[in-house]
């Protein structure tokens, strides 16, 4: 049989780390929009500087994702399946196409401005789903020939490498550790093979440490696209209280930590943060979970982990209750995709990760991000209310009826 609703958890979970996102970002953004506005104003845009400039942006972008999140909840996974290859294609196009025709931020071009949309466009973003959703399609159609290495093994590490090599060039490394692990994943519910998972792992730190060595080399220009990378790493390989002492952390790392530290157990308060002041950068964006710590304490901390953890656990149990092999590993795909982003944004905020400039899923501010996540969960439950369960499922829902 078939369940006949979405996965209501699930759909209160999300929607609850969105509404929350709001919340947090109307406290921390404050400063961050007064500083913008005062821009604004100098340049004669606007009358008066203002507090709530990235807060309404960020509801225009929960308004504008809500709106896709309705269109593809609905939208059949069958549809899907049968243009994967499209979908794969026109992302690919898309992060090409950011190579020439993208604005660039902090060294890196990964965005596109499109008229009357109240943000850029952020390619590599949308990419992420577009490789669940091929790579899904692929391994459904390629199952029977999991076992060969130039049948199988090759080509599907040549669509992700395809893909790697044009983010790299933007250049945005940190996306990478997103993409790899989430296309290992994906081979390994796929039918995976010890010997070509140690291939690519192999060939990820090779390409690894090049990249950590050519930021290393004096270049003739005084930075080049690899430096921020070995910077990174080396602040993240410091010791903390090392590192403090002498000035060698990077300083947004430092002030995140010291963000953290200053919460404790339950918080200084609501809008009580000090670090948002100035002295945190990005807290709207990338350390915004820092913030939340500072205000809301090791409480608020262990809340917000225990929703993703509780997000994480049903799109398993869709992956696990259905049948159909491509709902399946694009469930997974979905669920990993959130869970990976999610450790990767807290580990560098803990700096337990290098600084990546990752986003807290649903929680940070960032139109592309959201807009991405939000279809891609509105697909998951989409597969929860169409597909066929397991006969286990199918059990425990004709119960809940005749009840």
């Amino acid at each position: 049989m078939h369940q006949k609703n979405i996965d209501y958890t699930l759909f209160f979970l999300v929607f609850g780390l969105v509404i929350f996102g709001m919340i947090m970002i109307s406290s921390v953004s404050v400063y961050p929009s007064y500083n913008v506005t005062s821009r604004m104003m100098e340049l004669g845009r606007i009358d008066a500087p203002n507090n709530w400039f990235y807060l309404v942006r960020n509801i225009s972008h929960v308004f504008i994702a809500s709106l896709a999140f309705v269109f593809f909840v609905k939208f059949p996974t069958e549809a899907i399946e049968r243009n994967a290859r499209a979908i794969f294609v026109s992302g690919m196009v898309f992060l090409a196409l950011v190579l020439f025709i993208g604005a660039e931020y902090n060294g890196a071009r990964g965005w596109i401005s499109i008229p009357y949309l109240p943000f850029s466009l952020q390619p590599v973003e949308f990419m992420k789903l577009a490789i669940i959703i091929y790579l899904a399609s692929y391994l459904k159609r390629n199952r029977a020939l999991m076992r060969s290495f130039q049948q199988w093994f090759v080509p599907f590490f040549l669509i992700m490498a395809s893909v790697m090599f044009l983010i790299v060039l933007q250049p945005d490394f940190w996306s990478v550790l997103i993409l790899g692990p989430l296309c290992v994943i994906l081979y390994f519910v796929g039918g995976w093979s010890v010997r070509y998972i140690a291939i690519m792992a192999a060939v990820f730190a090779v390409l690894a440490g090049s990249v950590y060595g050519l930021g290393m080399h004096e270049w003739p220009e005084d930075r080049n696209s690899f430096s921020y990378v070995t910077d990174r790493i080396d602040n993240f390989l410091a010791d903390n209280k090392t590192a403090i002492a002498n000035k060698t952390i990077n300083f947004q790392t430092e002030q995140g930590l010291i963000a953290i530290g200053s919460g404790g157990f339950s918080g200084v308060g609501f809008g009580k943060s000090l670090q948002k002041f100035g002295y945190l950068p990005e807290t709207q964006g990338d350390f915004i979970f820092s913030v939340i710590a500072e205000e809301l304490g090791f409480v608020g901390v262990f809340v917000l982990i225990s929703i993703y953890l509780g997000i994480v656990y049903r799109g398993f149990r869709i992956a696990r209750g259905v049948e159909d092999l491509f709902a399946k590993y694009v469930a997974v795909g979905v669920t990993s995709w959130i869970a990976i982003q999610a450790f990767v944004n807290i580990g560098v905020n803990l700096n337990i990760i290098p600084l990546t400039g990752v986003t807290l899923p649903f929680v940070s501010y960032g139109g592309s991000s959201l807009l991405s996540l939000l279809i891609a969960v509105a697909i998951l439950l989409g597969i929860s209310r169409h597909m066929r369960v397991t006969s286990t499922y199918a059990h425990s829902y004709a119960n809940r009826d005749r009840r």
